[in-house]
């Protein structure tokens, strides 16, 4: 199964052309079980990315436009009376789906945007005093567009937390963009695309994460990377769950290159993404300077 996940980053990369690091770590994100942020300029390609990810892994597939006037039981859903019954039965809103893009979530209102936290942390939503759980695998992927465009607001620190990783696709290369515009026939890129691995499937790798090993050297490390953190004054403690997170795709990242134990190799790649955007709340993406220190100050003693 496996060699199948990893055939469908090879069909990946043909949708999304140049970017195999960025796709790498999606699939990434997708085996840990947790959310993934994009961040980018409009017309980079996240919302491809969300759409290819949903065809390759047949996962039901929701898309939700965040806007200013965008309501919570909009996205969660609503208890409606029926007249004709005389009771009230709930309507599941997007939010009941495998894989859930909120597009443009910094669009929103903070009341809309909280809205996400108990699904994106519980996998359920609570309305009217009444619990719906969601389907598995629940997967979000949310873009947003950098703050400094207008009519966005910063997602709070709680919230970004509950993003295993943030992502930005940034510009593809000159020959990348050549091969875009040379095969435009006005077909999508997307039909390019099959479902490769089923559900269960999916839910049976991602199973075997907890099961990748880590030493104990590797696990200072990781408490160093995030202790280091802690005694900078310029930048955000990382905490507890940051470090169970970079662990938790660390050990992805390892099953993903076929190994059952994780390096410092392993750590440093993901580390960059996981990382960032705790530390940094209101950088851009693509600025992953207080990630890159931490990992130049902190010895390796693997």
């Amino acid at each position: 199964m496996l060699q199948q996940f990893n055939a469908i980053e090879t069909h990946l990369n043909q949708v999304i052309l140049g970017k195999p690091q960025q796709i790498k770590l999606a699939l990434c994100c997708l085996l840990a079980k947790g959310h993934l942020l994009l961040e980018d300029l409009p017309g980079m390609g996240k919302t491809t990315l969300a759409h290819a990810l949903a065809n390759s892994l047949s996962l039901s597939y929701r898309r939700v436009q965040f806007t200013s006037d965008l309501l919570p039981g909009d996205l969660l859903g609503m208890t409606i009376y029926d007249t004709r019954s005389h009771q009230f039965s709930f309507k599941p809103g997007p939010v009941f789906s495998h894989l859930l893009l909120a597009d443009e979530i910094n669009r929103a209102s903070p009341k809309t945007q909280s809205a996400l936290l108990e699904a994106m942390e519980e996998q359920q939503v609570s309305i009217d005093g009444e619990t719906h759980a969601l389907p598995k695998p629940f997967f979000v992927i949310a873009t947003q567009n950098p703050l400094d465009q207008s009519g966005t607001s910063a997602l709070p620190e709680s919230q970004l937390d509950r993003f295993l990783m943030r992502v930005s696709l940034g510009f593809p290369s000159r020959a990348a963009e050549f091969e875009l515009l040379d095969s435009d026939r006005g077909q999508s890129r997307l039909e390019l695309l099959s479902d490769t691995l089923s559900i269960e499937q999916l839910m049976h790798l991602q199973q075997q994460v907890p099961n990748v090993t880590a030493a104990e050297p590797l696990l200072h490390y990781i408490l160093d990377l995030v202790g280091h953190s802690r005694q900078h004054p310029d930048m955000l403690p990382l905490s507890p769950r940051a470090a169970k997170a970079l662990l938790q795709a660390a050990k992805s990242w390892a099953l993903l290159h076929q190994r059952n134990y994780v390096t410092a190799e392993d750590v440093q790649a993901v580390f960059p993404s996981v990382a960032e955007h705790r530390l940094a709340p209101k950088s851009h993406a693509a600025d992953a300077r207080w990630s890159a220190l931490l990992l130049k100050e902190t010895p390796c003693q693997l």
